[in-house]
């Protein structure tokens, strides 16, 4: 994976984030989602170097060979300001004080957090398979209680670690076939470590407080991205089901909006990442 890519462990205040970056160009930053680390990019990222973008692809605080301080009663450390602030970190060490930047899942929620707080950083921003969390909570149905169910069973106290790590091989599938040999390899090595999973947990428990109480004080002092945004979804996940296009809900944080679907479940790097890369260089270099 990542053939002639760098790696190295970036020092952002509590936290240390391991990053891969490669290629020459304007750089694109890209943020994976639950629970993958950066090694789901390994199809995406190369076809974009060969685009001519320089590529940056971080693990996420707490997720992978990424490390943050412990959690806080108020789960202010792990939330999206926090690591959307270790992003804009990472890439100024790396010498890129203004990027391109697509985050899926998560890390969807992550780069629309960084898109908020620091709009003098982004060129462009693509959000993929994923919408604010806090439109989420205001649709609460029982089909989305049912069907995301894990989002509220994560946000318990103690209880997910217990869980989880009696067994971390039942509870998080993953294909080597479909993901990549190596891929996988990472991704289980990771979902085995008791400190990846309680970051990860701690991830989904500020969703629904920290980063909800952000969300909605944006919401209230009508602050939109300024940047031109592109949201793609998966078809085959349930994102259009549950909430009919998405551009509906986004066109009410964004002004330069675009976005279609992908012929993909929801880990679409891994899946479709031909469509996906051709979407992200299109648009990144528009």
């Amino acid at each position: 994976m990542f053939e002639d890519f760098e790696e190295k462990l970036v020092q952002v205040g509590e936290a240390s984030i391991f990053v891969r970056y490669g290629g020459e160009g304007p750089p694109a930053l890209l943020l994976h989602g639950h629970p993958r680390t950066s090694a789901t990019w390994h199809r995406v990222a190369p076809q974009l170097v060969a685009r001519g973008f320089t590529v940056v692809c971080p693990d996420l605080r707490g997720y992978g060979r990424s490390r943050g301080p412990a959690p806080a009663a108020d789960h202010s450390a792990h939330s999206k300001r926090a690591v959307a602030n270790d992003m804009v970190a990472v890439m100024r060490s790396l010498g890129h004080a203004r990027f391109a930047l697509a985050g899926h899942d998560r890390g969807g929620a992550v780069a629309f957090r960084l898109a908020l707080d620091h709009p003098d950083a982004l060129s462009h921003v693509a959000l993929l398979d994923c919408l604010p969390i806090s439109e989420h909570l205001s649709r609460i149905t029982a089909t989305f209680a049912t069907r995301w169910w894990h989002w509220f069973f994560f946000a318990q106290a103690d209880i997910p670690e217990r869980v989880i790590n009696a067994d971390p091989d039942s509870w998080y599938h993953g294909d080597p076939r479909s993901m990549g040999q190596e891929n996988h390899d990472e991704f289980r090595e990771a979902t085995r470590n008791p400190d990846v999973v309680r970051a990860m947990l701690e991830d989904y428990r500020a969703g629904l407080t920290v980063d909800l109480r952000h969300e909605e004080a944006d919401r209230a002092a009508g602050v939109r991205l300024r940047c031109p945004a592109l949201v793609l979804w998966s078809l085959r996940d349930d994102l259009e089901d549950l909430y009919g296009d998405p551009l509906k809900i986004w066109e009410h944080w964004a002004g330069d909006l675009r976005g279609h679907g992908i012929d993909s479940g929801h880990h679409v790097a891994e899946q479709a990442p031909d469509a996906l890369a051709a979407a992200l260089g299109d648009f990144f270099g528009s």
